[in-house]
């Protein structure tokens, strides 16, 4: 967890920072143009994957014939996903009424054949939980790769400089892992191993293509409805929403769902483990969304300046949807590791169904508001609905998961209102408003930590080395 988090956390300081210079040197409609290309890039992932990379790592013993045949599979279905994005490249430039959209997919579509030769080396290294090597390669290429693209950006080249920061971090990642993993696929493709790899991975296959495709519907539908500037408003809130949210959790899922499969058949530990990570994940990200949502205006200009203000509504709605992301990927994964593949997928059709009619209903009902109110209800539905799997199949019921919650969330909330009200009495400067809730915030929060020690904070404490929790030499 500890390179994990060096990964995690390097990553994110080092995009944090481009993104700050990169705002002040595109445009909403640069960033709008590669959103709109998004849902097309990640779908097709998908079918690279194919599910296949999850099954790798949830079989307990994969062999050689198992590793090459994937390897095949993956490079196969790269190709021909990017002949079909090359051949419906205008279709979807004359879609969005923007012809250089056509060129810039074109372009962009090169990083599936690039990424399908290290899908097998990086599942290798998950599996064996060998994370000190993904994080080199991942803070090596975040930095040379965003190096160049501000510097693309500063001499002018708008929307290519973000292509080419995924051509050059596809590249880097590639030569890296090769070079680093020494496997090495032999000319072998064997049906057996396909069969008995698809019969768990083809629902997971479906399961994630679904879950991609409908997280890019709403992008989708303000690009066509809206204009490009606004999906640039949309795309910058969600970026910035997703440092935070997915810092967290992202870190201990990375680890966890290799660690779910190794125990797999031993529900009690299964259930202890979905516990204490869920408690912790919320008594991180749970204060840490709302802290963002009261500091969100002063914070975009002063990162972005005046140029993104605009964002600031679209990124506190995604501050809600986050504190239910934060925590939906620790459910569903113990659900995959456990092998329950088909049921997933089952479900996922259900809850992606009933998501994407709030999203659609509240677009046409109430134009943006609506969308994005229908977003909020898709992504705690689909929370509610992930611990009820959980319930069932592993043990850790809905009503104690909850309950385990409530604490946190009562304290974020009462701290949240109060930091509010008091600065709104004092009527300060936009800064100054921002600074004075967050103090508030922070010691309201810290001081029911400390004086109360819930389990919470007590789970949060062992992620941190002894030697540095400063606070027990007092």
């Amino acid at each position: 967890m500890v390179w994990t988090a060096l990964q995690k956390y390097s990553t994110l300081i080092i995009q944090f920072v481009s993104g700050i210079i990169l705002a002040r040197l595109l445009t909403p409609y640069d960033y709008g143009c590669i959103g709109m290309l998004s849902i097309f890039m990640v779908l097709a992932g998908t079918f690279i994957d194919g599910g296949f990379g999850s099954a790798l790592i949830q079989k307990k013993q994969p062999t050689q014939t198992d590793y090459s045949t994937i390897f095949f599979w993956n490079m196969g279905m790269s190709i021909l996903m990017y002949i079909i994005l090359y051949i419906g490249a205008p279709t979807i430039a004359r879609f969005y009424n923007i012809p250089l959209l056509s060129s810039v997919l074109r372009i962009q579509g090169l990083v599936l054949i690039i990424n399908a030769f290290n899908i097998i080396q990086s599942n290798q290294l998950r599996k064996k939980i060998n994370f000190k090597a993904i994080a080199i390669v991942s803070i090596t290429t975040s930095i040379i790769s965003l190096t160049a693209t501000i510097w693309m950006a500063y001499n002018g080249f708008g929307v290519w400089s973000l292509v080419a920061q995924n051509l050059i971090s596809s590249v880097i990642t590639v030569v890296s892992f090769w070079f680093y993993v020494k496997w090495r696929p032999t000319w072998t493709f064997s049906r057996q191993s396909f069969r008995e790899l698809f019969s768990f991975g083809f629902y997971m296959f479906l399961t994630h293509l679904i879950n991609n495709f409908c997280r890019k519907i709403p992008g989708l539908l303000i690009g066509k409805v809206f204009s490009p500037i606004t999906l640039g408003y949309y795309s910058k809130g969600i970026r910035t929403e997703n440092l935070a949210s997915h810092g967290i959790s992202s870190v201990m899922t990375q680890v966890t769902y290799p660690l779910y499969a190794q125990v797999q058949d031993n529900k009690a530990v299964l259930s202890n483990m979905i516990r204490r990570l869920t408690m912790t994940i919320s008594y991180i990200t749970f204060p840490l969304m709302a802290a963002l949502m009261l500091t969100a205006k002063p914070l975009f200009i002063l990162l972005y300046s005046d140029r993104w203000v605009d964002s600031v509504p679209y990124f506190q709605i995604f501050c809600l949807v986050g504190l239910s992301d934060c925590l939906q990927s620790v459910n569903t994964q113990t659900i995959a590791a456990i092998g329950r593949s088909k049921i997933m997928l089952k479900w996922t059709l259900i809850k992606r169904t009933v998501g994407l009619s709030f999203i659609i209903g509240g677009l046409f009902g109430f134009g943006m508001k609506g969308l994005l109110a229908g977003m909020v209800i898709y992504n705690w539905f689909c929370y509610f609905v992930n611990i009820g799997l959980v319930s069932k199949y592993i043990g850790y019921k809905w009503k104690n998961q909850l309950s385990d919650l409530l604490p946190v969330t009562i304290v974020v909330f009462v701290s949240s209102l109060i930091a509010f009200i008091v600065a709104q009495v004092f009527h300060c400067s936009l800064y100054v408003d921002g600074l004075l809730k967050l103090i508030i915030f922070i010691a309201i929060y810290m001081s029911w930590s400390f004086i109360f020690k819930p389990e919470s904070f007590t789970y949060s404490l062992t992620i941190i080395p002894n030697k540095l929790q400063f606070w027990k030499r007092f």
